[in-house]
């Protein structure tokens, strides 16, 4: 008999009770919108700005409505203006070309390397050729970029940079956490990312400059002095008057729903590196199928896992997605030439204009396959995914 595989690879699990019970108090109060309190109190999404800096090591950090206005918030903060060149690893997905393109800045597409994360040396090549001055990195899929040389290159070249960690909120690289090594860090708590709010984000940078533009930014009115991790109040002094209100707070029912996550976040992240592992092991020595050997320095997040059906070449992939799909494991295929879902390659974002062809981004993606790892499912879940995959492996190998 043939094994099949029947959980849901999008079912998260439920919201604590305890963020649960917080939002019903909200909802009875009626008081939702973050400034809107009584006396001293500290809204929702204070405590929640607080309590993520103190978990980032950072000195201050604004909630906002989503990863991707975080990203778009960040590059404007910093300075940048219309017409300006914004660095960017060209295997992302795409929101973030996207908030490039909304503030008016021209993507520069770097190549990845073999490894799957920017390639250092393109990206010093780009950054002379363009004289960019602004990096747009993003850790995709929770691959993290070679950081000393990327920082070294960026700090020769005077290129600010923003890290992209909507899949790595709570990773490391060498010890320290992902967003610690740029000039601003962009965290998404969409539904599939590591804390679920349905959709929010998070900033955190220790420049107070840039934290009290990325508050204005975020529609504070005057009322910045009732953020939880904001700089000083004469910090404000021109930037309340030079910064535009772009509307993009947090409201406090989604900070309430992610204050109850965020305690229990590295828990979650054994959770779910165990059960990557555990598809990992599975897959190690499956034909057809290459995994992607994570480098020393990376303490990963495991909340999904990529690997190259290169035996089958990339004009099988499709058929191969599909027979695993029809025994209900459920795979995205990123070397697709016309995207599907949340799957796109940077040569089809057409409103970016004509973009150079990075040879190796294509190579990679071309055979480069995607699977979600919902902590839903058990370890014994893990193993039967793993075998089905490599079972379908063998027969298109």
């Amino acid at each position: 008999m043939i094994r099949t595989f029947t959980k849901p690879f999008t079912q998260q699990e439920p919201i604590p009770e305890a963020a649960i019970e917080r939002v019903a108090d909200i909802m009875r109060t009626g008081r939702l919108h973050r400034y809107n309190t009584v006396g001293d109190e500290m809204a929702e999404a204070a405590q929640l700005e607080a309590e993520y800096a103190a978990y980032q090591g950072a000195k201050y950090c604004v909630a906002v409505t989503s990863g991707g206005y975080a990203c778009a918030a960040a590059l404007r903060a910093l300075g940048l203006q219309h017409g300006d060149k914004v660095l960017m690893n060209a295997w992302t997905l795409a929101p973030v070309p996207g908030a490039v393109h909304s503030v008016g800045g021209v993507p520069v597409m770097v190549d990845i390397g073999k490894d799957l994360r920017i390639n250092p040396d393109d990206l010093e090549t780009k950054a002379l050729e363009s004289g960019a001055k602004f990096l747009m990195l993003s850790h995709m899929r929770g691959h993290i970029g070679h950081m000393e040389r990327i920082v070294d290159i960026c700090e020769r070249h005077g290129i600010a940079m923003v890290e992209d960690c909507a899949h790595t909120m709570g990773a490391r690289w060498n010890g320290t956490l992902s967003g610690s090594f740029g000039h601003v860090a962009a965290f998404s708590t969409q539904t599939y990312k590591h804390m679920n709010s349905g959709e929010g984000g998070l900033l955190t940078t220790n420049d107070p400059k840039v934290a009290a533009r990325l508050t204005m930014l975020s529609g504070s009115y005057m009322i910045y002095g009732k953020h939880g991790a904001g700089p000083d109040p004469s910090t404000y002094e021109d930037i309340r008057l030079d910064t535009p209100n772009c509307s993009g707070r947090m409201d406090n029912i989604r900070a309430a729903i992610l204050r109850a996550q965020l305690v229990g976040l590295n828990d979650q992240i054994d959770r779910w590196n165990d059960r990557y592992q555990r598809i990992e092991a599975g897959l190690a020595n499956a034909d057809g199928i290459d995994i992607i050997v994570r480098p020393q320095q990376e303490f990963y997040v495991g909340s999904s896992i990529q690997f190259h059906a290169n035996a089958m070449g990339s004009e099988r992939v499709p058929a191969f997605v599909e027979a695993c799909l029809k025994r209900g494991v459920e795979i995205k295929w990123f070397g697709a030439a016309d995207p599907v879902a949340f799957t796109s390659r940077y040569d089809s974002w057409r409103y970016l204009g004509q973009q150079p062809t990075l040879p190796v981004t294509l190579d990679r993606l071309s055979t480069l396959c995607d699977l979600r790892v919902p902590l839903t499912f058990t370890l014994e879940d893990c193993d039967t995914i793993a075998a089905i995959i490599a079972e379908e492996a063998k027969a298109f190998a």
